[in-house]
Order: C-alpha cells, then sequence, then structure tokens
C-alpha cells in the first residue's frame, strides 16, 4: 500500500486518487544509489535457544520483545537508525539517513548503553567503512556490513569488538584492548579487531592546542582572579564563557585548566543528550567515582541502579562534589552546554 503525502493515509496498490482525502497518489521516487561512510552495529543475543527451551513461549516472546524494543530506543537515542532485526540480532547504521561528525563514537556509545540496558547477554560488533546506501529497501549493502557482523560472531559474552576503522575515529574517546587477529568466516585476511572498555567521555578527537593562545589577556586574568578568591575564601564560583562557535571558548577552559592545582573532571555535551536523561551528570560522577560503587541511593539511580526521586539525585551529586572539593580543589568542566 502506498501512503498519501497529503494526509498521510495508506492506500491499496494501484490506486491513482487518495481514498481519504482525494488526493492525487505519487508513486513515491526511488532513492538513487550513494557511497556512504557509515558505521554499523550488529548485537545478537548469546544462549536464545536454549533460553528458549526453559521458557514456556509467551515468556520467551514478551523477552525478546522488551530486547527488540530497548535496543531500538538505545540505538536511536543516539542517532542511528535500525535497519533490520535478524531472527535475534540488531542491525542499526549510524550515518544514514542523516550524517553526523561524530557516527562512529555515537555507535560506540550506543553499544554500550544498549549493552548495559538489556536484561540478557548480548555480543556487540561495531565496524565503519564505505558502502552503497538507496538499493530498495536495504538501508546500506558491502563489506563494512559483513565484518560488523563477523566481528560480534566473534566478540564474547557482554562484549563489544571495533574494526580498525572504528578505532581509528574514536581512539581518543575509548579504552580498548588489542585482540589477536581474528580468522573470518568468508575474509581472504585475518581481522583486527579492539574489545572496548571503557568510552572515556572525552570527544572523538582530541582538540589539538599547539599554538599560543592570543588576544585573550583580559579574559585569563579574570578567570585567574577568580580562581584565586575561591581558594582564599573556600567557596564555590560558576564561570560562564560564551561566544559565538569557533571564537576559542574550549582552548581559553583549556589553557585555564593548565594553570590551577586541582582535581580536573569535565564532560563535552551531546549534540543529541537531550533524550538521555542527566547525560553530563553521569559522565562527572563516574569519573569522580571511579570504579568504586556508588554508596549513596540518589547516585545509584543516576547511574541505572534502582530508582530515586529527582531531589535526591540531585542531593547525591552536591555530596559527593562536596567531598571531592573537601580533599582538593575540584574544578568541573561542561563544554557545548546547550
Amino acid at each position: 500500500m502506498g501512503a498519501c503525502a497529503s494526509c498521510g493515509a495508506e492506500n491499496r496498490d494501484g490506486a491513482r486518487f487518495c481514498d481519504s482525502c482525494g488526493a492525487v497518489l505519487t508513486e513515491a521516487e526511488r532513492p538513487r544509489e550513494q557511497r556512504k561512510t557509515v558505521t554499523v552495529l550488529f548485537c545478537d543475543v548469546i544462549g536464545s535457544t536454549a533460553r528458549a527451551e526453559q521458557l514456556d513461549p509467551e515468556a520467551t516472546r514478551t523477552t525478546m520483545a522488551r530486547y527488540f524494543e530497548t535496543a531500538r530506543a538505545a540505538i536511536e537515542r543516539h542517532g542511528g537508525t535500525v535497519e533490520k532485526f535478524i531472527g535475534d540480532a540488531v542491525m542499526a547504521v549510524f550515518g544514514v539517513p542523516q550524517v553526523h561528525e561524530d557516527d562512529a563514537l555515537r555507535a560506540v556509545r550506543a553499544a554500550l548503553d544498549l549493552r548495559d540496558a538489556v536484561e540478557i547477554e548480548v555480543r556487540i560488533g561495531v565496524n565503519t567503512g564505505q558502502v552503497v546506501t538507496g538499493q530498495g529497501d536495504t538501508l546500506v549493502t558491502g563489506d563494512p556490513v559483513n565484518v560488523a557482523a563477523r566481528l560480534e560472531q566473534a566478540a564474547g559474552i557482554g562484549e563489544v569488538l571495533l574494526g580498525v576503522d572504528t578505532y581509528r575515529l574514536v581512539r581518543d574517546a575509548v579504552d580498548v584492548e588489542l585482540l589477536p587477529p581474528l580468522e573470518a568466516k568468508g575474509k581472504s585476511e585475518p581481522l583486527t579487531a579492539y574489545r572496548l572498555v571503557a568510552v572515556t567521555g572525552e570527544e572523538a578527537h582530541v582538540r589539538r592546542f599547539d599554538a599560543p593562545l592570543v588576544g585573550r589577556d583580559r579574559e585569563t586574568q579574570l578567570l585567574a582572579g577568580a580562581w584565586a578568591r575561591v581558594l582564599s575564601e573556600r567557596a564555590c564560583a560558576l564561570f560562564t564563557i560564551l561566544g559565538a562557535a569557533g571564537v576559542g571558548k574550549s582552548r581559553l577552559a583549556q589553557e585555564f585548566l593548565a594553570g590551577v592545582d586541582a582535581t580536573v573532571v569535565g564532560t563535552r555535551c551531546l549534540s543529541y543528550g537531550e533524550g538521555i536523561t542527566y547525560w553530563p551528570a553521569v559522565e562527572i560522577v563516574k569519573q569522580l567515582l571511579g570504579a568504586e560503587p556508588p554508596d549513596d541511593p540518589g547516585l545509584a539511580a543516576l547511574l541505572g541502579h534502582g530508582q530515586a526521586a529527582t531531589d535526591e539525585i540531585a542531593f547525591g551529586v552536591r555530596k559527593l562534589l562536596e567531598a571531592r572539593a573537601a580533599e582538593r580543589p575540584l574544578v568541573v568542566l561542561l563544554d557545548d552546554l546547550h
């Protein structure tokens, strides 16, 4: 059936006019084939056959429906598109139809969120490369898709494996372990793969500040003076750096941080973070806690363990910041706040 461009109603095949509003129905233009660089994510469930034998059909269907729903939400929250569900596997694409400069990092973050959100054991492969788009109902085709699938098949329980091109794009933002070369079905050469350990919260590409800072003496002095007052008064202060894109806000902040003797934590707000509750706070808390488990119920809820009221979460974050600041001066940087 075809959808009417005027009212959105579905119509029978072959109809020339909309049954609902009478508008002329035009055949949708076939999308042109294009070559694009995208990042492909494959996720599959481990042990689904054994699980199906242990559960009744209704319980199995409910479990899998919840898995697919959770996977789709994690992928779309980071700007990806679900290409298809293949049995128990999910294939998603980042970079089609909309391209972002950080599609590879979005896919990596989505992979971690998906793995941590589902209640069953999964394995994930992420790969980047040139594909052909616009072929009928298939979003993308090409060798990068096959490699992503092979990486997923080689991953262990709960593992996320990255292809070499994906790693090159996100290397400044992740901690990984290089794996021995992987023999993959259908590939003449072994695959290079990296096991994802963590996303550090930094940008995919670290900004380089090799040239000296010029023309910001006044701003630098203002920040230095305010920081001196914070230390002498043992008080908290908010510094806000405003300006048009590209004028050097991040550079000024980095110059300031380079001159302070303090614990520094920070994150760069995501352009797609509006769908991720408390995203900057989550990143800051993770950096402050490290491997230490949260003992505050508000912080536990913030990190996805249990539930708590908004006030309780805010109070938990405040207590953590105050505790760390009591040990040593603390600077929290939120870049690209919007």
